[in-house]
């Protein structure tokens, strides 16, 4: 019982920051009213996407971030949480298996029921139906670094590392997404690699814009579906 409330204590200065963030951004809706026509433009949106998707696929290397720009309420508030650039909600790390492009990324909520980091295939990772866009990003590090941060990510994978919802830096057995990229680059190189800190007030965090912003890091492509 005692960790029960421990873990209430905790909750607002980790996981509800975000949505507290979020909250700040006042939006007034307007009632939705789907037209056929914006059935068959959505049609459109989600084929065009999924063109270009498969044609950035070709271009990605062992080794890239890849980050997407989700579209429900909890990506928002993730966006929104960013201090520097508010662009991407998430992001994982390429790897090159088979021929074939899969994402490893940390991902809690609903879309992962168990919690533990997820290795999946980049077109469902950027997903048209549930993103608004991609971003493919090259680190710039040498070959055997871009070969050792797929390793260490295959380790966390493999070790079962769940997705932390108290969002604690200081905790190595649980990650969110950006810690994730951070802790796996950190160990790939021996911790000589540092990435700028995020804060809100006394909140210490690793943001999605401080991997893609990182020195040396460049964006190879940006797909917005539209």
């Amino acid at each position: 019982m005692n960790q029960y409330f421990i873990k209430l204590i905790r909750w607002p200065s980790g996981c509800l920051i975000f949505f507290l963030v979020a909250c700040q951004e006042r939006t007034s809706y307007k009632p939705l009213i789907v037209t056929t026509e914006d059935s068959l433009a959505r049609k459109a949106i989600i084929n065009r996407a999924y063109a270009n998707i498969f044609v950035a696929e070709i271009k990605i290397k062992n080794g890239d971030l890849v980050t997407r720009i989700g579209n429900d309420f909890t990506s928002e508030s993730l966006r929104l949480l960013n201090q520097r650039d508010k662009t991407y909600s998430h992001c994982g790390i390429a790897s090159i298996e088979h021929d074939s492009v899969f994402v490893y990324h940390a991902l809690g909520g609903e879309w992962n029921p168990d919690q533990k980091i997820r290795r999946d295939p980049f077109v469902d990772f950027a997903d048209p139906y549930n993103n608004r866009g991609i971003g493919l990003y090259n680190f710039g590090f040498a070959d055997s670094m871009q070969n050792d941060l797929v390793s260490v990510v295959k380790k966390f994978y493999t070790q079962g590392i769940r997705f932390d919802m108290d969002f604690d830096l200081k905790t190595d057995d649980r990650m969110y997404c950006a810690e994730f990229i951070y802790k796996s680059i950190a160990e790939a190189s021996a911790h000589k690699i540092l990435f700028h800190h995020s804060f809100i007030k006394q909140f210490e965090f690793i943001g999605v814009d401080d991997i893609f912003l990182y020195p040396g890091c460049t964006l190879k492509q940006q797909i917005i579906y539209k």
